[in-house]
């Protein structure tokens, strides 16, 4: 059993303690904007934040959840949220779209840790963060872009 804050509201599941939080989300508790690519960290479409910080879901047992913050993509919010899901409609980035809700949380993470980040600092935060359909280079432009905007 584990309880912890989902999109701000206080849960409460009773699965095995080794779950990984991303069948949680979605088999438990219905939240299926976090999606499963690969189950080994290496594709980003299962990222959450994790009291803040970017977590990949389907290799983070539910045990470790319990008592901390879980923001997914449904919830996801503050201006640089804004600012990257503006940017990612004004840019066209998603085709397919099974990427975007990690692509999102990642670069709305770097976007609040690194203002104005260089494409180096993009290219870093988002290198774990597959798009099979090889999106990046609007992927790049459309972090820039929210940057901009968040500047002013």
């Amino acid at each position: 059993m584990a309880t912890f804050e989902l999109n701000g509201k206080e849960v409460t599941v009773n699965v095995p303690d080794d779950t990984p939080l991303l069948w949680v989300l979605r088999d438990e508790l219905r939240m299926t904007g976090t999606k499963f690519g690969c189950g080994v960290a290496q594709c980003g479409a299962c990222t959450v934040m994790l009291n803040g910080m970017t977590r990949r879901s389907c290799v983070t047992p539910v045990s470790m959840v319990d008592g901390s913050f879980v923001t997914t993509i449904e919830s996801i919010d503050g201006p640089e949220a804004e600012a990257v899901q503006a940017a990612w409609e004004k840019l066209d980035v998603p085709q397919c779209g099974w990427c975007q809700s990690g692509q999102v949380m990642s670069a709305t993470a770097l976007l609040r840790e690194i203002p104005k980040p260089t494409d180096e600092d993009i290219d870093n935060a988002m290198a774990g963060n597959i798009c099979r359909c090889a999106t990046y280079v609007r992927i790049r432009k459309a972090i820039h872009d929210a940057a901009d905007t968040l500047e002013g």
